[in-house]
């Protein structure tokens, strides 16, 4: 995990708005939201989390969603590629990647 993922995952459960780089996590009520580049690519709840691409399927993008889900309790899930496509991986089901996907 990179550093600035590590840190960010460290504000998301402290409850601590951050901004470094190109990332950024605001705290909203009771739903964090997570930026990269100013696009939102997750929103977390006290039960849930909900990724995105923000516009972009980069390979930072995908880091930064894994970095998420593996701090938030989804260890056996994930983002990956494969020939050029994104899929989700939930539970060892593999489907294609959808905006607004959420882990609960």
């Amino acid at each position: 995990m990179r550093k600035i993922e590590s840190l960010m995952n460290t504000a998301i459960v402290n409850g601590k708005d951050f901004h470094q780089q190109n990332t950024s996590v605001v705290h909203e009520d009771d739903i964090t939201k997570v930026y990269l580049h100013g696009n939102l690519i997750a929103e977390l709840g006290d039960f849930f989390v909900r990724i995105f691409d923000g516009g972009y399927q980069s390979n930072t993008t995908k880091s930064r969603l894994n970095a998420i889900l593996k701090a938030n309790g989804c260890d056996f899930d994930s983002v990956f590629q494969k020939n050029h496509q994104w899929f989700i991986s939930d539970n060892q089901n593999v489907i294609p990647f959808t905006n607004g996907y959420t882990f609960s």
